[in-house]
């Protein structure tokens, strides 16, 4: 059904749709007014627009993501409060007018589809504009077309209908409220009182242009019914026309009766008492934030997403407001300030002179800080991440700053080894430290593997020492029932005579039960439950025992391994193995290594070696020497073997 401006029809008590659609590249909001029997707004909370697009009562919703060149509000009669008795559906525009709209449509949908249309043709250079109101009549809801508007835009629409509207000045002396129904403004009971301009009053601001032509309001279809904007069946003169000094009175009526006044229909507002206003500036969502880069947890330089011309920093969480230029790829110009580079005289081209400078600058500093955080937090953490983001930050190559890194990077890595070795026990977590490092500060090198091997060593004695034995097969060798052997190797028994040492060759046997030794024409058997101790010294292993011969000593070629197996069997033997983590009394406190790895400055104090560097108890440890800043030393392993347990 096609409405003209004036006509008026019956609609369904359900859920409707409108929807104002346009083919001209302009921007149109829609917006809704729930009016009273008094043809005024109950509360300000009536005004249903882009800052507040749906109704308390849910009878009116506006659709803030329409199809382009549309604007949608679902109307649903059936929620429509009892003392609602118009629903105004009105239209604004911000940087035009309606006579720059064309194809300008308004069309109600019901759930069969389109039920009815108004076509708004040559609409008046206005900026608001009322395409048409459903309202009550004999029990049931009607919609009528009208087309008025306003030049005096949204402001002059909502207030000729009863809104309060927040000042512009007023709102810029103030903090914008975030509800756009929570703006106050102090306003004198005689004009608090009359919220919208009175009808026919001279002085009111501009109202609405050029009103519809006036008809019956009981007339069907293409009747020419005249936007009544008080009471639908308010009498008319013969004419038709509305009565304005009726209109006036009226208004004079409400005042002098100290009608509504604020926004929830309270006592009339006393001399400068302070009420709501509505606050019509448009509340622009927040452009979405640009989407992180590809690998979000490092700090770098990135393409702009907002402008793909230059470069922004990305701090490892956000984007920052720092950007550089973003220079192309290119071998004659230098990659970090664009500058021209000179060619060499015999071909190829030479470096950037100012960036060399600035890069050799800035590198000193930081190699400072680099073995700072290296010796305190270790190659890890925020503290070592944020130290190659300020490379980055200068766009010097990472590869620069590992080069100036690797002597204080071999440093580290000696440092960590001797602090390992510190109580004698290599844990998987430290190995795996060294391991992190070494990649870390991509460090390579015949030290480094000779560090790695003494690492691996390290750990691998002290898996023995922990009981995590070998079990070997012995064809021919008599065992006892759930008897496994770990060690079988040839070994020389060392007996102390009166004439002399007395050694037999043979082999030395290691199980779960006991120790045996078998040479030639001779062996011996040694219980664990007897043996006291196990050591190794020099180039020999040597035993303590409560047995009748004493203990027992044996060279070895490997006294070291074979000591710790021999370790680690006696305590599998009298289960006195140290739970994961757990360190014997030898173990060194990490601040005090430090301590003494600083004093001494990283070399033995007897030879100023750096290498191969273990902490020395100066009084041993079985004579009662404390592990203390003061009783300890760093020596180089071949000092260390030659001091040995003497003081």
């Amino acid at each position: 059904m096609k409405l003209s401006k004036g006509a008026n029809a019956a609609v369904p008590t359900s859920l409707l749709a409108v929807v104002v659609s346009w083919r001209s590249a302009h921007a149109v909001d829609a917006h809704a007014l729930l009016l009273g029997q008094d043809g005024t707004v109950r509360t300000d909370r009536d005004l249903v627009f882009y800052n507040a697009p749906r109704h308390v009562s849910q009878a009116v919703t506006l659709d803030q993501q329409p199809a382009p060149q549309t604007a949608r509000l679902s109307v649903s009669l059936p929620r429509t409060e009892a003392d609602v008795a118009r629903i105004v559906i009105s239209g604004s525009v911000d940087e035009a007018t309606f006579g720059d709209i064309t194809g300008l449509t308004l069309t109600i949908h019901d759930a069969n589809g389109p039920m009815a249309g108004f076509d708004i043709e040559n609409a008046d250079a206005v900026t608001a504009l009322m395409f048409g109101e459903f309202y009550r009549r004999d029990g049931q809801w009607r919609f009528r077309a009208i087309g008025q508007g306003w030049d005096t835009g949204l402001t002059g629409l909502v207030t000729e209908f009863g809104v309060s509207v927040d000042d512009p000045a007023e709102r810029a002396r103030t903090a914008h409220p975030a509800d756009p129904f929570g703006g106050v403004r102090r306003t004198p009971q005689a004009s608090g009182l009359a919220r919208g301009p009175v009808l026919g009053d001279p002085s009111r601001e501009r109202g609405p242009a050029n009103m519809p032509d006036q008809g019956d309001p009981n007339m069907q279809g293409s009747s020419t019914e005249a936007p009544n904007l008080g009471d639908p069946n308010r009498e008319r003169d013969s004419t038709g026309a509305l009565d304005l000094d009726d209109l006036n009175l009226r208004a004079a009526d409400r005042v002098s009766a100290g009608s509504r006044t604020d926004l929830l229909d309270e006592p009339p507002v006393p001399e400068g008492r302070w009420h709501r206003t509505v606050d019509l500036a448009r509340r622009r969502e927040p452009a979405p934030a640009p989407a992180p880069p590809p690998n979000p947890q490092l700090a770098d330089w990135h393409l702009d997403p907002e402008n793909p011309a230059r470069l922004r920093w990305w701090d490892g969480t956000e984007w920052t407001t720092a950007t550089q230029q973003h220079l192309p790829p290119s071998d004659r110009h230098c990659a970090r300030c664009g500058n021209l580079r000179r060619r060499k005289l015999f071909g190829g081209l030479a470096p950037c002179q100012s960036c060399a400078g600035e890069i050799e600058e800035f590198l000193t500093h930081w190699h400072t800080q680099a073995w700072r955080v290296l010796t305190t937090y270790g190659p890890r953490g925020p503290e070592w991440a944020g130290l190659w983001a300020s490379l980055r930050y200068q766009r010097i190559e990472e590869s620069a700053g590992r080069d100036a890194l690797r002597d204080v990077g071999l440093s580290y890595a000696e440092r960590l080894v001797t602090f390992t070795f510190a109580d004698g026990e290599v844990e998987q977590d430290e190995l795996a430290a060294f391991e992190h490092a070494v990649a870390e500060l991509a460090l390579a090198g015949p030290l480094i593997e000779d560090l790695r091997r003494r690492m691996h060593r390290g750990r691998t004695l002290s898996r023995l020492r922990a009981g995590e034995l070998p079990v070997m097969r012995t064809p021919g060798l008599h065992l006892d029932p759930e008897e496994k052997v770990h060690l079988d190797l040839p070994a020389v028994h060392v007996r102390q005579l009166a004439r002399g040492p007395r050694l037999t060759d043979g082999r030395l046997i290691v199980s779960n039960k006991k120790l045996r030794f078998v040479g030639d024409g001779t062996g011996t058997e040694l219980p664990w439950n007897r043996v006291v101790s196990v050591h190794a010294e020099q180039d020999a292993v040597v035993l303590a025992a409560t047995s009748a011969r004493g203990g027992a000593t044996f060279t070895v070629t490997d006294p070291d391994y074979v000591a710790a197996a021999l370790e680690g069997a006696l305590r599998v033997a009298k289960r006195l193995i140290l739970t994961p983590g757990q360190r014997d009394t030898r173990s060194i406190p990490q601040e005090v290594k430090a301590e003494v790895w600083q004093r001494d400055g990283g070399k033995c104090v007897e030879c100023g070696d750096s290498h191969y560097l273990e902490f020395d108890h100066i009084i041993p440890l079985s004579r009662g020497g404390a592990t203390s800043a003061t009783n300890l030393q760093i020596l180089c392993r071949a000092c260390n073997r030659a001091k040995g347990a003497r003081i």
